[in-house]
């Protein structure tokens, strides 16, 4: 396997680069993400202070929860600087973390942490390692050096939380449990990184690039990457057939770019 080439990072500018439309929904829709991601985490970090799991893991949630509102105010700079001027309402249904009826909490932070953490947090790595390629604009740059930097952490929290829930008592309904919902999962994920038409759209303005944007084709390509990269060691190491369960969301999803 060969060396990828080391990328050059893009200098910095105070140049004034127009701002598309598209630019303007895009950071409006990560100062929501964040502000979900904050309220998902907190809620998540609550139901193990709730377990009385490993203080650990209770305090790295916590600084986790303070990192995406940190995240959501540096998305809003870079959204008011692109013209942005309110961003829509948050959903606050999407702002907590249902049970299931007859849920143990162990379950799930099980389901969510698998879901939130070894799955979106380990794509996002790559993501925005490519988000920041191309941008220049400052407020944009500085906040996807910000996420960056904090999302390899977010990363390992997830998967930290897994090694530690199967060696609880409880491990083999978590076993059970990643078996029968990861299927559901990697469908969700393929869908939210690769919708209907996207392996199409691999193009989009150089400005929009200059403030963060990539093509959405571009997503579905990195998450085939994170497949072998990430998702099958790592969940492998921990006793979990990552094939078995992608080809089940094929199956759910026959090729990215299809419903």
């Amino acid at each position: 396997m060969t060396a990828e080439a080391p990328q050059k990072t893009p200098t910095i500018t105070d140049e004034d680069i127009p701002a598309s439309d598209a630019v303007r929904a895009e950071w409006g829709r990560r100062v929501e993400a964040e502000y979900r991601s904050a309220a998902i985490t907190h809620h998540l970090t609550l139901w193990l202070i709730q377990m009385a799991a490993s203080p650990d893991l209770i305090h790295d949630g916590l600084r986790i929860v303070g990192d995406e509102m940190v995240h959501a105010e540096m998305s809003f700079a870079a959204f008011a600087d692109a013209g942005g001027t309110a961003v829509p309402p948050l959903t606050r249904e999407s702002l907590a973390l249902p049970l299931k009826p007859g849920e143990s909490l162990e379950m799930a932070v099980t389901r969510y942490g698998v879901e939130v953490f070894c799955l979106g947090e380990t794509v996002a790595v790559p993501l925005f390692k490519v988000l920041r390629e191309g941008c220049v604009v400052r407020s944009a740059r500085e906040a996807l050096d910000r996420v960056l930097r904090d999302e390899v952490r977010h990363r390992e929290f997830g998967w930290t939380l897994l090694a530690y829930l199967v060696e609880q008592p409880c491990a083999d309904e978590v076993r059970a449990l990643v078996k029968r919902e990861l299927p559901g999962m990697f469908a969700r994920l393929r869908r939210n990184y690769a919708p209907v038409g996207g392996e199409d759209k691999s193009e989009i303005p150089e400005n929009d690039r200059k403030w963060g944007l990539m093509p959405i084709a571009r997503y579905g390509a990195l998450l085939e990457r994170c497949l072998e990269r990430d998702y099958r060691p790592r969940f492998g190491k921990l006793g979990f057939d990552v094939d078995a369960a992608w080809d089940e969301a094929c199956k759910l999803r026959p090729r990215i770019g299809t419903s």
